[in-house]
């Protein structure tokens, strides 16, 4: 483990200071906001892959990285879910932002509770979390977007990649839950 202060942390800090100007862009008056809010976001989800690829890379891992990594995603995508129903507050909306964010809680609890009895190996993130992971950021950038691009209906692809996110999310969660059952289950750790 590496310094606290170095590249791949910065560029996880700058993922969450992000997070108040996407909020200011959303909601400003001026020309194209809602694209400009959702460029912004863009570049920050891309720090996600970024920053755990400069860690891996130049060996720029650190315990400071290890936690803040995953706060600055959950904070990022429940900001932009809380954007979004705000705006268009439709019951599918309100429902696949719910989802999301109670799985988010539901699993970093589960994580952290496996982990202070040293089994976070058994529910480490999967193939199909990582797609969902994908399927929110491209569906949350087409949302935050709003505008059609050459008449395609970008808010309707974007909904269309959240619904999917969501079923995902209810999947991966699942499965985190039968991997962490026979621990949950053991009268021992109750």
């Amino acid at each position: 483990m590496r310094t606290v202060f170095n590249f791949a942390n910065a560029l996880t800090l700058f993922r969450i200071a992000s997070i108040p100007l996407i909020a200011a862009l959303f909601f400003s008056s001026m020309d194209n906001a809602r694209p400009l809010a959702a460029m912004v976001f863009i570049l920050a989800a891309l720090t996600d892959w970024f920053d755990g690829w400069v860690a891996r890379e130049y060996n720029l891992s650190s315990r400071f990285g290890a936690f803040l990594d995953p706060v600055a995603d959950k904070l990022i995508v429940s900001i932009a879910l809380i954007l979004i129903v705000q705006s268009d507050p439709s019951l599918l909306n309100a429902l696949i932002a719910s989802i999301i964010i109670g799985r988010e809680l539901t699993i970093s609890a589960l994580r952290e509770w496996m982990s202070e009895l040293g089994e976070r190996h058994k529910v480490s993130v999967t193939g199909y979390a990582k797609l969902k992971t994908v399927l929110q950021m491209v569906g949350l950038s087409c949302m935050l977007f709003s505008k059609p691009i050459f008449d395609i209906d970008i808010y309707f692809i974007g909904s269309i990649c959240l619904l999917g996110s969501a079923v995902l999310t209810l999947w991966t969660m699942l499965v985190y839950l039968i991997k962490a059952w026979p621990v949950i289950s053991n009268g021992d750790y109750l």
